[in-house]
């Protein structure tokens, strides 16, 4: 099953590096390449999960490579969440501007029916 697992990983890769190297991507091949790129870690999510509750896989590990597995992926995973909230910011402000608009045409609205009462 490793062995499998281990190509697999490595196609999701090629398939993400021919996915960076496409020049003058649209919209929707942006969001479709994002999406494949955060399918690909939730996909690598599941199979780290499924060692960390294997205590026999997890056995097999000695001490430094348990160090090694814990200092990389706290690396990753404070940049990952850096980039988290660095996105979910700038997508707050856009839905905030969004969520603006109708608002204000909902108030133009009712601006506009209550003038009209007789």
């Amino acid at each position: 099953m490793s062995e499998r697992y281990i190509q697999s990983l490595e196609r999701l890769l090629d398939r993400i590096r021919s996915l960076e190297e496409v020049e003058g991507k649209d919209r929707l091949e942006l969001v479709r390449s994002i999406r494949f790129i955060l399918g690909a870690l939730h996909r690598s999510l599941l199979g780290w999960m499924q060692w960390v509750n294997n205590p026999d896989i997890m056995t097999r590990f000695t001490q430094e490579d348990l160090e090694k597995m814990n200092k990389n992926l706290s690396k990753f995973v404070w940049s990952f969440i850096e980039y988290d909230l660095e996105a979910t910011k700038l997508g707050a402000e856009k839905g905030l501007k969004a969520r603006e608009r109708p608002d204000r045409k909902r108030k133009e609205r009712e601006e506009r029916t209550e003038g009209f009462y007789v």
